[in-house]
């Protein structure tokens, strides 16, 4: 891959220098580039290439993943289970004493039971309902049969295996939160997240972002918000010791930001960024070697012109940091999920 080269970190520069990385303990890895389901809010399955990350590209990274102190593999994608080098790819980091968690549509788990039950800490299936919704939202027939029967082989290796799921809330799911949380128990999963779908950045294979016609499609009418607002409060309502037990893993809080997610989008409110730190404290790493500072945030960097470390603490990384203003920044005010770690 001929790329140019890295402007060198200008480690003098007073107005950067304070955003060098020193400690990354998170690390988001794209493992494979493409996806087996057709989902309606996502546009990754419309990749024409299957690009894996490798094991020989992994090992290259290790002296930069250790210097930076990951602590914390993700591995997304794409679905992580259409690389065949998984297993390998974990064993490495486990090596290292790394937590490896698998982010996955689940249906594939059936299939790669043993390895999923050797290789990751965790794991969290992307839930969008109840059967019915769940299978229309993926375009998948008999999806929520496959991920069920995936479930069960794994936990038949592992029983303890901590797998849990997630769920991101359109105009095709909307009114049947309640109705999901009683599906992930049916599922015997371990717990369940919500976040509200992503309309308008670059991400997910969207490089020139969504036409308003194609937002629409996702998004919630004002017809809709006192909908949401009542399953949301309902389901605050319901499942109250869920929430105390961190079954469900957002506070009443966080819920309640969906609704108001959805009404900036519609202009019926100032957005309003969450609390984060995922500049600071993690990167994404891209199929192709492309370093992002999050999910929706532009490259700063690629791996393949050097390692990890000198992407994450690049010229245009550290001006990236030193210039971001989450409060005020379009993209951030727009962030559908936030990671805001504390050791």
């Amino acid at each position: 891959m001929n790329l140019p080269p890295e402007p060198a970190v200008r480690e003098t520069d007073p107005g950067v220098s304070k955003h060098l990385l020193t400690r990354m303990p998170i690390l988001i890895l794209h493992v494979h580039s493409s996806c087996n389901c057709r989902c309606v809010m996502c546009d990754i399955w419309k990749t024409t290439e299957g690009r894996s990350l490798r094991p020989q590209e992994l090992t290259a990274q290790i002296p930069s993943i250790r210097k930076l102190g990951v602590e914390w593999v993700v591995f997304s994608g794409g679905e992580p289970l259409l690389n065949p080098d998984f297993p390998a790819l974990c064993a490495m980091l486990h090596q290292e004493r790394i937590r490896t968690t698998l982010l996955t549509t689940g249906l594939l788990l059936r299939r790669h039971a043993r390895s999923v039950a050797d290789s990751f800490d965790d794991v969290t299936i992307s839930l969008d309902g109840p059967q019915d919704v769940h299978n229309a939202i993926r375009r998948v027939p008999g999806a929520y049969g496959v991920i069920s029967e995936g479930i069960a082989a794994v936990r038949a290796i592992r029983p303890a295996i901590s797998i849990r799921a997630r769920t991101t809330v359109q105009s095709a799911n909307f009114r049947f939160l309640r109705a999901t949380v009683e599906s992930a128990r049916a599922l015997g999963l371990d717990g369940i997240s919500f976040l509200a779908a992503d309309l308008t950045s670059e991400a997910f294979n969207r490089p020139s972002g969504w036409t308003a016609a194609r937002q629409h499609e996702v998004a919630l009418s004002a017809q809709d918000l006192p909908g949401l607002e009542r399953e949301i409060e309902s389901l605050i309502e319901q499942f109250a010791a869920e929430i105390h037990s961190g079954f469900i893993a957002e506070s009443p809080g966080k819920l309640r930001r969906i609704v108001r997610h959805f009404r900036a989008y519609l202009g019926l409110e100032c957005p309003r960024s969450p609390a984060c730190n995922a500049p600071w404290v993690s990167a994404v790493i891209e199929a192709d070697g492309s370093a992002r500072p999050c999910f929706f945030h532009r490259s700063f960097g690629n791996i393949h012109r050097g390692d990890l470390e000198e992407a994450v603490n690049g010229e245009s990384a550290l001006e990236f940091r030193a210039s971001l203003n989450v409060s005020a920044d379009a993209t951030c005010n727009r962030c559908v999920c936030s990671l805001n770690y504390r050791d």
